[in-house]
């Protein structure tokens, strides 16, 4: 499995210790910035990370910033993409096993590292199950695919 991970400045050193966790983990990386902790405004790497999902250029996605909320918003812009924003590993398993959010976001101001770790393991960890889950991503799908007309 491929994973895609991204940030802004206020994330920046969540991201590069959660990028080096997933790779030790086994999983191959692309990192879509930030690169460095300067300012810069998170929304168009929500963009890259959800086209990423979207191309299949990577099979999930992490994003984090200082609270997940608005990369959340972000990627969710990008049609066809589930992003769930999570602070615990309940709601990391729940975002793939009934949700089949192809990314999450997190918060470094809200969460530290080590509870983003045992998340990015839970998300990545299960797939999802599909069944009831399955008809209400059905539904959702289908009502963003009327909003698109």
């Amino acid at each position: 499995m491929k994973i895609g991970i991204g940030s802004d400045h206020n994330a920046f050193e969540m991201k590069c210790e959660l990028l080096a966790y997933i790779e030790a983990k086994g999983f191959e990386v692309k990192d879509y910035g930030c690169f460095s902790p300067d300012e810069v405004d998170y929304p168009d790497i929500a963009f890259h990370v959800a086209n990423g999902v979207i191309n299949k250029e990577i099979n999930r996605g992490i994003l984090c910033c200082g609270t997940g909320i608005g990369m959340a918003m972000a990627a969710n812009k990008v049609p066809g993409i589930r992003a769930a924003q999570v602070h615990d590993t309940y709601s990391a398993e729940r975002a793939q096993l009934s949700n089949n959010a192809q990314v999450i976001t997190m918060g470094s101001k809200v969460i530290g590292i080590e509870v983003a770790k045992k998340i990015v393991e839970e998300y990545l960890s299960v797939e999802f199950e599909g069944g009831n889950s399955g008809r209400k991503i059905d539904q959702i799908m289908e009502k963003e695919a009327e909003y698109s007309k």
